[in-house]
């Protein structure tokens, strides 16, 4: 078995909708969420607040710099993630469809390393 990331990038936009605006994609991806759960390939997920929220800490230099915001000026950033335990990247992509049809974004599928 192989673990994927599959993530959803959504335009920063998306946050400004009212929660009833939002609703159906919510319910739809806590369906598609146990489904996956039920068929023992769910090994986490999440949604993320907007990417203003971020604080980015670059420890890289003599000093220490932490920036309140994202790293990247974007206008789409991670905005949730799936991590899948599948046999194969044709298994994840089937998984990300789904995905991708629950919350109604596209969805990124990447391998991790050494997997």
């Amino acid at each position: 078995m192989t673990q994927y990331l599959l993530s959803v990038h959504p335009d920063q936009s998306v946050y400004d909708l009212p929660d009833e605006e939002k609703q159906e994609s919510w319910d739809a991806t806590g369906v598609f969420n146990e489904e996956i759960q039920a068929e023992g390939i769910w090994v986490f997920a999440n949604g993320l607040t907007r990417a203003s929220d971020a604080t980015t800490v670059d420890a890289t230099g003599s000093e220490v710099v932490v920036t309140d915001g994202p790293f990247a000026e974007a206008k789409e950033h991670l905005g949730g993630f799936w991590i899948i335990d599948v046999p194969d990247l044709d298994a994840a992509l089937a998984v990300a469809e789904r995905a991708s049809k629950a919350c109604g974004e596209a969805v990124e599928v990447r391998p991790f390393e050494g997997e």
